[in-house]
């Protein structure tokens, strides 16, 4: 059987970890077959288990892509000119611009962390990676005078997490929830815990409204 190339290799691996977490969303943990990721997937039972040998396996490299992801991001904050608005680019892409079924994916998961070990140590330490990452993103801007919070850096850390988490358990259970309608709001809460310093030290938590943008039934329409 002649080798696959490297890049048809990684194609692969990224279409079973895009299946698995369609299959686990919709079916859950222990209703999502292996046959049914595999159908998903368009590849064969032999070629899934050459990249994983079990669900719990599928998790991981689940969430292994995720957090490679976030630590990019994380870094583009770090160096953001306006790390309030970098923020707020990235509450909407995790919050309006994903697709339904990864939040779901999130409160799936999150439950099956109370039960099962294996997962629940994978999913822990995701958790951990994110709000230490927001920790060190907020102690570094405090430090350089960027923003001024009322808490420590844990502490503020720990609060933006709360309100992510929110947002999304929101948007999983509820379908007809509109995550647009709220995110100027939360963006002012977030605002309000950060308290951003412009360039010219003047601070911008004063007037936090005004870089949130406007309540999509405010826009005037293009058609």
């Amino acid at each position: 059987m002649p080798r696959l190339k490297p890049e048809t290799r990684d194609a692969r691996r990224e279409a079973i970890l895009d299946a698995a977490e369609l299959c686990i969303a919709r079916s859950g943990f222990h209703g999502a077959t292996m046959a049914e990721i595999c159908a998903e997937a368009g590849v064969s039972a032999g070629a899934l288990y050459v990249h994983f040998q079990s669900k719990e396996a599928l998790i991981a490299g689940i969430t292994e892509r995720d957090r490679n992801k976030l630590a990019s991001e994380f870094a583009t904050l770090g160096q953001a000119p306006d790390l309030f608005t970098a923020l707020q680019a990235l509450a909407r892409h995790y919050t309006i611009d994903e697709p339904r079924h990864k939040r779901v994916l999130c409160i799936e998961l999150g439950a099956e962390a109370t039960r099962n070990p294996a997962v629940g140590d994978i999913y822990r330490s995701v958790d951990n990676f994110v709000i230490k990452s927001f920790e060190t993103l907020f102690a570094r801007a405090a430090a350089e005078g960027r923003i001024a919070p009322a808490h420590s850096a844990p502490v503020t850390a720990l609060m933006v997490m709360l309100i992510g988490e929110g947002l999304f358990w929101r948007r999983a259970i509820d379908p007809s929830f509109e995550p647009e309608t709220v995110m100027p709001a939360v963006m002012d809460v977030i605002g309000h815990l950060l308290k951003p310093i412009a360039s010219d030290g003047a601070d911008l938590a004063a007037n936090l409204s005004d870089l949130a943008p406007p309540h999509p039934g405010t826009l005037e329409s293009t058609e």
